[in-house]
């Protein structure tokens, strides 16, 4: 791969006799394989919304280890590159990298499809258009013939989807951009291949009466009981993360099977800001089989460091946790096995979670991991709750070769039309 690469996008003016002339924007690419460049992508962000309230940096290192190799294991059955551009004055416009993932490239694909991501860019479509060009280009160089886009070179739970509703501060590791951003996309032919929901509502808010009828129920089934994580046995509640985990998402598409010692490290992660009435399991006969992980939204003190955790940088976060200054929590798991849906365990966790969490008055929101609407059984669970949406991603995809039929991806159930979604939702509200 050459270090700087040239292209050349024309830019089209009228001029006062309204005839068509044609102008040309050159823009240098830069590999990123120097600490300078990696640098200069992390912050090229802080000049697209240098005047965004909202926005909020993300960590330095998060970014980081994206790339890097040797603590990504998706490098391991993929590829993965990255460029920023430059105009011809010299100054950087946009951002944006491209990989391969070939455990998905065919799964459930009409097409071998790759990925893009971590796009930034200024008000141009012209650049934009650079940007995409350049991953299409990269991924057919390769017999990719679609790109999704703007995905994670990673896991689904982290920076994946375009924000095109709800511009208000990001969770953590949630996508975050400019409301132009959609338009440039669209342009360029892009189209939604699934939208991504992210549900809200107040902690203290009355839940709904039949999630009270239901969840006593199963309180009254001695078969049953719930409890939360305590620190000093974490490696139990690794194991019936793993079970509940495996045996709820594992098959779907996207997911996969995990390991205790993936499980081990995923609580290990979430210790130094574990609450420990946060995060809550349900049993039957003492085999976990519901899940639900709520974690302080830990935004709310990254806000203050500016992309850094340096020694500084954790004084300050360790100060706004003593203080309290988050009082927001994040629904990030929600699950039960597919054995025990439908039969009031959804309702009964969150009960039992609420009994607790509730009389101590500590938070005011909560905001749900987002929910894709290839899943409506899981957007009922939701606003069966009282919940609603407040943020709107899109995963868009974008297939090369135009005349080749466009789909959207397949609802849990198996359908691939968007009225199938609606009945679906229609049966279930009757």
């Amino acid at each position: 791969m050459r270090l700087a690469e040239i292209y050349q996008s024309p830019n089209f003016t009228e001029n006062s006799f309204h005839m068509e002339t044609t102008t040309y924007t050159t823009y240098q690419f830069l590999e990123v394989n120097t600490p300078e460049l990696a640098t200069a992508f992390l912050e090229l962000p802080m000049k697209i919304y240098a005047d965004d309230p909202n926005f909020i940096r993300p960590l330095d290192q998060d970014i980081n280890k994206i790339f890097n190799p040797k603590k990504n294991k998706f490098f391991s059955h993929g590829d993965c590159t990255r460029w920023m551009m430059k105009n011809d004055k010299g100054e950087y416009t946009g951002r944006v990298a491209v990989f391969i993932n070939n455990r998905t490239l065919r799964k459930n694909n009409d097409q071998p499809t790759g990925g893009m991501g971590f796009f930034e860019c200024i008000n141009d479509q012209q650049a934009a258009n650079a940007l995409f060009d350049k991953c299409k280009e990269w991924l057919e160089e390769r017999n990719v013939e679609a790109m999704d886009g703007p995905i994670n070179f990673g896991e689904r739970n982290n920076w994946w989807g375009l924000l095109v509703e709800g511009f208000s501060e990001p969770t953590y590791a949630m996508n975050y951009h400019p409301p132009y951003y959609t338009e440039l996309f669209e342009n360029y032919g892009f189209q939604v291949y699934f939208k991504q929901f992210s549900y809200g509502l107040p902690m203290m808010m009355d839940r709904p009466e039949k999630y009270y009828a239901k969840s006593e129920e199963i309180f009254s089934n001695p078969d049953y009981h719930f409890e939360h994580v305590k620190k000093n046995t974490l490696e139990k509640y690794a194991i019936d993360f793993m079970n509940v985990y495996n045996k709820g998402w594992g098959k779907h598409a996207g997911f996969k099977q995990i390991k205790k010692a993936q499980a081990m490290k995923i609580m290990e992660a979430m210790r130094p800001i574990l609450r420990e009435d946060l995060i809550w399991f349900g049993y039957y006969k003492d085999e976990a089989v519901a899940i639900f992980v709520m974690l302080p939204e830990v935004n709310k003190y990254f806000k203050y460091v500016n992309g850094k955790m340096n020694w500084w940088a954790k004084i300050k976060v360790k100060y706004h946790m003593m203080r309290g200054t988050c009082r927001k929590v994040f629904g990030a798991i929600f699950g039960v096995i597919p054995e025990h849906q439908r039969k009031g365990m959804e309702a009964a966790i969150i009960m039992a979670a609420n009994k607790v969490v509730q009389p101590q008055d500590r938070w005011d929101d909560i905001e749900l991991t987002w929910i894709g609407d290839f899943n409506p059984k899981m957007m009922r669970v939701a606003e069966n709750l009282g919940a609603e949406i407040i943020k709107v991603h899109h995963t868009y995809r974008k297939i090369f070769d135009e005349t080749k039929p466009f789909k959207r991806m397949r609802t849990i159930d198996g359908s691939d039309k968007e009225e199938d979604v609606e009945a679906e939702k229609t049966e279930m509200e009757s």
